[in-house]
Parts: C-alpha cells; sequence; structure tokens
C-alpha cells in the first residue's frame, strides 16, 4: 500500500530541482507556497465559473504557474532547463486580458469582492497571484532568480483575475458593488 507522505520534510528542510536540500522558511520556498496557493485559488475559480471563456483561460493559467514553480524550484544552475515562462506567455496573458476587458463595464470607483462565487473567488486568486508576484520580485531583486518575465507574468495575470471578475460578475446578471466612502 502507498502513503501519501515521504517524511523526508521532518526536519524542516527540502530538496531543489538540483543538488542540496533548503531550510523550508527561505524566501524561494515562499515564494513557491504563494505560487501554488494562486494556482489552487484559479482552480476554485474556474470550478465556480459561468462564464464560458473562464475556465479555459484559468486552465491555462494554471498550468502556466507549474511551469513557472519548476523555475523558482530550480537551483540556479538548472533554472535555465525549466524556462517555459517568456514574453510569448506574457503577450498571451495580454491579449486575454484586451480582449475581455473591451466586453466588460470598467468600475468607475473601487470594487467589493463577492458579488457572485466565481467573482468573489477571482478577488481572492487576484490577491494571491499579487502575493506570489510580490516574492517574487524579491528573489530577483536578490539576483536569486534570471528570469524579469516571470514577475511580468503575474504581473498580467493578476489583471486578468480582475477583468475576469468583472466578466463573471456581469454574467450572473450582477451589477458590481462599489465601495463608496461613507462620512462617519
Amino acid at each position: 500500500m502507498s502513503t501519501f507522505y515521504t517524511q523526508t520534510g521532518d526536519d524542516g528542510y527540502t530538496g531543489l530541482l538540483g543538488e542540496g536540500r533548503v531550510a523550508k522558511h527561505i524566501p524561494r520556498l515562499e515564494a513557491l507556497g504563494a505560487v501554488d496557493e494562486a494556482t489552487a485559488a484559479l482552480g476554485l475559480a474556474r470550478a465556480t465559473s459561468r462564464a464560458s471563456v473562464t475556465a479555459p483561460l484559468l486552465l491555462q493559467a494554471q498550468r502556466d504557474l507549474y511551469q513557472l514553480m519548476a523555475e523558482v524550484a530550480a537551483t540556479p544552475e538548472n533554472a535555465a532547463r525549466f524556462r517555459t515562462i517568456n514574453a510569448e506567455r506574457v503577450a498571451w496573458l495580454e491579449t486575454q486580458a484586451d480582449a475581455l476587458g473591451s466586453q466588460v463595464n470598467p468600475p468607475k470607483e473601487f470594487i467589493l469582492p463577492g458579488d457572485c462565487p466565481a467573482g468573489a473567488a477571482l478577488a481572492l486568486a487576484r490577491t494571491i497571484v499579487r502575493r506570489a508576484e510580490r516574492r517574487v520580485a524579491q528573489l530577483l531583486h536578490d539576483h536569486e532568480l534570471e528570469n524579469g518575465e516571470l514577475l511580468r507574468y503575474l504581473n498580467r495575470l493578476s489583471s486578468l483575475c480582475f477583468v475576469l471578475e468583472l466578466l463573471e460578475n456581469e454574467t450572473a446578471g450582477q451589477a458590481t458593488s462599489l465601495a463608496k466612502a461613507q462620512a462617519g
């Protein structure tokens, strides 16, 4: 009978794609965790989506994030071997966001998530993608990663999540809830 655990991480260390083991609390592992969370959040959004274009786009983004994670998980000497996120993938996101952005009504103020389940899931995914972006930015600024397209990809993905949130709200027949400051 197979087990679903290895016990190899019980000492607080884990392996990267390459030689050696590293502490589980280092910035690279924080970045990997944030990207992993983003992938799961996109899955929740995909599972609740109603607009026909949303699920296929999110599935492709999830696949891209797995590729992105491989590069982040690679040791510096192995990173190029796992490099698949490039300017072409960033351009794909831009094309999708632009096409969908022309189909939705842009909000006039900040919006509050929660108008429909898929829209709320996309708002959550967007915030998690932004956290992943900050973690990857730290690795790039600390010269632990070289591929700046990883950061650009995450930045564009958060924008796509926002546009898809608007689309899902409209598909569900919900007017976007606007955040207005209330006088005390």
